[in-house]
């Protein structure tokens, strides 16, 4: 069997697009193209820069087409030759010292489309955004611009390559957006894991990518990659009862990032990597199965997010975990029923093939313990469970640790990447009761995400430990179905928190 079949790292879409920042609103490149936020109630924005012809010509041209500058409203304007712009491109921002994180991420989009595919760079002044907002708004203005086209014959015409940040507080402002950029680049390596499909992105495929990646950074990153034969010698049976159902072996990937030499203890991140999920011998519905690819979500996540720590040269300890299986229906797999035992010791009755995620994380769980870890965090798309109860908006976190689910809501919500806590209770863990074994993999139809993590949170008693379930979050659906590369953002916030940066 062949293994993974190259490397995509370098073939990452729009991995270029860079975003930086200025103090003058110059143009720099022959198609330049100046983007100038206004407020609902007066045409005040303009950078002061601009000359004054310029800045009579927005003012006559937005008061003649009747422009309101509600959010997201564009209006294009062809006249400042002056100032050595192609275009100037006025966009309304609403009440823009009160825009929200939200809200600058719809603006963003406004932004991208307006922008269109003539223009290679973009200035954009940011005057008067609230500082808070400021780098959700350049994190969406990246994520805008991308596109998955990999397998079209008839590719994106899309030219846009940079980003210019115009503001008064440049100097201040480009050590964070420094960091936007190396989170830009990590969730868009995430989105383009994810938006493979099955047949490409299997386990070893994902391994090919760690492999990869910490070549490229050799200087601080280490890679390991356990098979099927050394997770058997580990009792890792959890794990390979999904796997074994597979034409594709399973893997446990390892990326450990040495962002400092004091040998503190890292932070550990593990993803669940089902690359593809038919449910087993307990088969999902054939319709919207094709979305199953994207259950490797979490492990895709972990990966991007290391990328991203290594652009950004955090200064942490920083492990990534990746349980890598593919969940098919063969005469080898697993069937409802059947007994295993966990790298730690504990049975398990599988009375549901489709609950797999669990099964190849618990024993992950229990290897990562060797890295001693200060705080575990897992990422799944565990659950439809959780869907039904948040919707695509939040991620469910769970977590017996007050404080590091504070520490994670919080960083969420720096982001605008945000989660949302579930309860997680002892009380529930008697769902999980099986007759013939020391747990069942499923808790019945009730409180499905809590079970689901209650069921981790047995492998879990050796450290801190919380779970993020971002199964409604890690893709839409639909026509413009794709990877949204979250959590991301929100790890990179927690990341460098936890760094002092």
């Amino acid at each position: 069997m062949p293994s993974a079949i190259h490397s995509d790292i370098d073939n990452i879409p729009n991995a270029s697009l860079h975003l930086q920042v200025t103090a003058q609103a110059t143009a720099k490149h022959p198609n330049d193209i100046l983007v100038i936020l206004l407020d609902t109630d007066a045409l005040s924005g303009l950078p002061t820069t601009l000359s004054p012809t310029t800045q009579q010509a927005i003012q006559t041209s937005a008061n003649r087409a009747g422009f309101t500058a509600k959010l997201g409203e564009t209006l294009p304007l062809y006249q400042a030759e002056q100032d050595g712009f192609e275009q100037v491109l006025i966009v309304g921002a609403g009440t823009l010292n009160q825009l929200t994180a939200g809200q600058a991420q719809k603006l963003a989009a406004s932004i991208i489309k307006a922008i269109g595919e003539r223009n290679t760079h973009a200035m954009i002044s940011i005057e008067g955004i609230p500082d808070t907002v400021i780098e959700p708004f350049a994190l969406a203005l990246a994520n805008k611009n991308y596109h998955f086209d990999l397998y079209k014959t008839k590719k994106s015409t899309a030219k846009l390559t940079q980003i210019t940040l115009q503001t008064a507080q440049a100097d201040e402002l480009q050590a964070r957006i420094n960091l936007v950029n190396a989170t830009h680049i990590g969730q868009n390596f995430t989105r383009h894991l994810g938006n493979q499909p099955g047949n490409v992105c299997f386990p070893e495929y994902l391994a090919e990518q760690a492999i990869a990646l910490a070549a490229e950074f050799s200087d601080v990153l280490k890679v390991t990659v356990l098979d099927e034969d050394q997770m058997a010698a580990l009792g890792m049976n959890s794990f390979l009862a999904v796997s074994k159902g597979s034409e594709r072996p399973g893997r446990l990937i390892t990326l450990e990032y040495t962002g400092k030499a004091d040998q503190s203890k890292p932070v550990v991140l593990v993803g669940k990597g089902v690359t593809f999920d038919t449910g087993g011998i307990s088969i999902k519905p054939a319709a919207g199965m094709e979305d199953m690819k994207f259950d490797m979500s979490g492990a895709a996540s972990v990966l991007g997010t290391i990328r991203a720590v290594c652009v950004a040269k955090l200064p942490l300890n920083i492990v990534g975990a990746l349980a890598c299986a593919e969940n098919m229906p063969s005469g080898r797999a697993t069937r409802p029923g059947d007994v295993v035992t966990s790298m730690s010791g504990q049975t398990i009755e599988i009375l549901n093939t489709d609950a797999e995620g669990r099964l190849v994380l618990c024993d992950a769980l229990t290897y990562i313990e060797r890295f001693n870890p200060e705080v575990v965090v897992d990422m799944a798309t565990l659950t439809g469970a959780c869907i039904v109860a948040l919707g695509e908006v939040v991620s469910g976190l769970f977590s017996p640790d007050d404080e590091l689910a504070n520490e994670l809501l919080a960083a969420g919500l720096a982001a605008h990447d945000r989660a949302w806590r579930l309860p997680l209770l002892e009380d529930y863990q008697e769902l999980l009761d099986s007759p013939v074994a020391d747990m069942a993999n499923i808790g019945g139809r009730f409180a499905g995400a809590t079970t689901a993590a209650c069921f981790l949170w047995r492998y879990t008693k050796q450290y801190r430990w919380a779970h993020l379930d971002i199964a409604g979050t890690a893709n839409t659906t639909g026509a413009n179905k794709g990877s949204t590369g979250r959590p991301v953002p929100l790890l990179m916030q927690f990341l460098r928190q936890r760094a002092g940066v």
